[in-house]
């Protein structure tokens, strides 16, 4: 099969998107497939293009034996008119890429955002290919539910949208059970179209290791327990929770790393707080982050109370499941179910600073529970969720 992907966002961009992406590409290579990405210049929560892609309106590349077409885009972060105006510019400039594209079999387009199922469909349609959508969130709900977007013509021409890509799709794939549920009930696409691809991880990159003691005498981390936030600062994760509960337990480090929407606010929550025990890091490479768990107690998922949050499946939950790192899940449904049947962390419910707080007091003063979550979660990472299975269950369902 000679795969087509149509993406905003893929590598070096950092974020869930192009780690699945490109460990989704590895794998159909490895299994004899061939794979083509259609993208824009990387500049995914900076704001700006990233040096030697600005100014630019074509740029073709290989990485790791898979031929990358990249078309300019508007750089912009947040919410907004200027976030419109984002994905709107990669979605009329991603047409050069398509057409530079050799033939495919399919053409798989990553939503969101939702408009790139235009460009994917004109695609899919020149070529004489299959078009499969990939949903990693049902948008607009997720844009409606956490009040991004009011009711009115935006949203109503957006859920427009939406059912006529999935009346247009040859497959549609989700990547959670809960989504899957809501493409199902909800949005009415037929069982024959539905595929599931979840997110993975690549088992032998994250793997458990001793600490990094150059990254902990680097980041000042002297010697106290650290919990780790490594991920998208956004609306949905509801970081302030960590924050707070960061204030009511002193003796713990809580180390944030990534940037997005909310990132400025929650720094200043941190200095109002006059919070020692709070770091920040900005983005850092994917490869990099295995140290980064290495120096971790226990990660930490935060999501905020959202109905459509208890169909989510965060991929930053997985990385430290493989690293064998126990998880503080603060949320409900899918997520929660995997950590807590899994035996791999603590789960609380969201937005409760205090019961967090009382989490990590707990994994810092028993170092048994701790082991015994630490091996869980390994043991779960590598039956269930490594790439290898994933990719091949996909394929045998199509």
């Amino acid at each position: 099969m000679r795969l087509l992907i149509l993406t905003q966002y893929y590598f070096p961009d950092i974020g869930a998107p192009q780690t699945r992406l490109a460990a989704l590409a590895r794998a159909l290579i490895a299994r004899g497939h061939e794979v083509e990405v259609v993208t824009a210049m990387p500049h995914h929560l900076m704001g700006r293009t990233h040096a030697g892609y600005r100014a630019r309106l074509y740029v073709r590349e290989s990485l790791g034996g898979v031929v990358v077409h990249r078309t300019w885009v508007y750089a912009a972060t947040g919410t907004g008119v200027r976030r419109i105006a984002n994905y709107l510019s990669f979605t009329f400039s991603s047409l050069l890429g398509l057409a530079l594209a050799r033939r495919p079999d399919a053409v798989f387009v990553e939503s969101p955002p939702l408009f790139l199922s235009i460009p994917g469909w004109l695609a899919a349609k020149v070529y004489g290919a299959a078009l499969i959508f990939n949903v990693a969130d049902l948008w607009p709900d997720a844009v409606r539910e956490l009040g991004v977007v009011r009711a009115g013509p935006l949203l109503r021409a957006a859920e427009r949208l939406e059912a006529w890509t999935y009346r247009r799709a040859t497959v549609v794939n989700a990547v959670t059970a809960g989504i899957e549920s809501d493409l199902l009930e909800r949005k009415r696409v037929p069982p024959a179209k539905l595929r599931f691809l979840p997110n993975g991880i690549d088992v032998d990159a994250f793997a458990p290791r001793e600490r990094s003691v150059s990254l902990a005498h680097r980041l000042h981390l002297d010697g106290r327990a650290v919990f780790l936030y490594a991920g998208t600062h956004g609306i949905a994760q509801a970081l302030h929770t960590v924050v707070d509960a960061a204030a009511l337990a002193p003796e713990a480090i809580v180390l944030f790393v990534g940037s997005g929407s909310t990132k400025l606010a929650i720094v200043q929550r941190a200095r109002d707080l006059a919070l020692e025990n709070v770091r920040f890091v900005d983005p850092v490479p994917l490869d990099e982050m295995p140290d980064y768990f290495s120096l971790a107690c226990a990660s930490i998922v935060p999501l905020s109370r959202s109905e459509l949050h208890r169909g989510a499946r965060p991929s930053k939950l997985f990385p430290s499941l493989s690293s064998g790192v126990p998880v503080i899940y603060s949320g409900e449904g899918e997520g929660a179910a995997i950590v807590e049947s899994a035996g791999a962390g603590i789960v609380i419910p969201p937005e409760t600073p205090c019961a967090m707080a009382e989490a990590m007091r707990r994994l810092m003063g028993d170092s048994i529970e701790r082991a015994r979550m630490s091996a869980n979660a390994r043991a779960v990472a590598v039956e269930q969720f490594a790439w290898s299975g994933i990719v091949d269950r996909w394929l045998a369902s199509l």
